[in-house]
């Protein structure tokens, strides 16, 4: 347990002092947007590569992958019932609240949790491929039709493909999956530039914390509750019950599962609602909103799960 203290120490540590840096303006107004495309266009994609290709193949597709993906699909349905038939919200609305209620920070947030926390950078891996591979094209087609958006519908489905990081994950992959054991010489640049993608995305959201103030909107209140209750409560719930009582997994598995399942929204949710104009407002206020709650949620996941 004191290791995982110390992990969620280091975290809160580095964001902090992004959170400062960006009170202070000491890098500038645009260094978080450059920070964040470099993270994600070079850091991250680097890092993931190196994780998956060096990994076992069996290890990323275990039974894990499959509690994640039936976790992630029963909280995005049920979210999905509730505004549509409880709250009555258009199909966008809707679509936008069951992806920030299911749809997890598994870059910004869980790779430094794998890291740090859980100790092995692949946990974090599954979710990332089922999100890209899965949830984010049913909900950019479901979103497509529902608001008649610029683009085909074929370029918005292809679009997660074209994501660098899909694309180092499918490449790593595929390395695993085949046992190509690429030299020292080629991989070593992919792991030291990788190394550097867990603190500059922490800084790099420590920095974009500073000025956020959710739930300043009365009118999407309902909406931000209930989407980040489900977020933070319901999914780590739902993923404990699968990975424990359904797929009888041991005491480590069901505390990486329950852990990846209270990481808070993903920022994806926020740019995806900002390209369609759908729940633009909610999306960023669940976003803001789970990322401060999800940080009592995983310290007491681990004060009662970690083995």
């Amino acid at each position: 347990m004191g290791g995982v203290l110390t992990g969620f120490a280091i975290i809160g540590a580095i964001i902090g002092a992004g959170y400062v840096v960006g009170r202070t303006g000491l890098l500038g107004q645009h260094a978080q947007f450059v920070m964040g495309r470099l993270a994600f266009f070079v850091l991250m994609p680097c890092l993931l590569f190196h994780t998956i290709a060096t990994a076992d193949i069996a290890a990323l597709l275990s039974p894990m992958l499959w509690v994640s993906l039936v976790s992630a699909l029963v909280v995005a349905l049920g979210a999905a019932l509730v505004f549509r038939l409880v709250l009555r919200r258009p199909v966008a609305t809707t679509t936008v609240g069951a992806l920030a209620s299911s749809y997890v920070n598994a870059n910004n947030i869980g790779l430094p949790v794998a890291v740090y926390v859980l100790g092995q950078a692949t946990a974090v891996v599954p979710v990332i491929l089922l999100q890209l591979i899965v949830l984010a094209p049913i909900a950019l087609t479901v979103l497509d039709t529902a608001t008649a958006g610029a683009g085909s519908l074929a370029r918005r489905i292809a679009g997660p493909f074209r994501n660098p990081i899909i694309i180092a994950s499918l490449v790593g992959l595929a390395c695993s999956a085949l046992h190509v054991e690429l030299p020292a010489p080629v991989l070593e640049p992919f792991s030291l530039v990788g190394a550097a993608a867990v603190p500059v995305v922490l800084l790099s959201f420590g920095m974009s914390l500073h000025g956020a103030t959710p739930l300043r909107d009365p009118s999407i209140r309902t909406d931000v509750l209930v989407a980040s209750a489900i977020k933070l409560v319901v999914m780590p719930t739902v993923a404990f019950v699968l990975a424990r009582s359904v797929f009888g997994l041991g005491d480590q598995d069901v505390f990486v599962l329950t852990t990846l399942g209270a990481l808070p929204a993903a920022q994806n949710v926020f740019n995806y609602a900002q390209r369609y104009g759908a729940a633009v407002p909610v999306a960023r206020d669940v976003v803001l909103l789970t990322t401060v709650g999800s940080v009592p949620v995983l310290v007491a996941i681990a004060a009662l799960l970690h083995p």
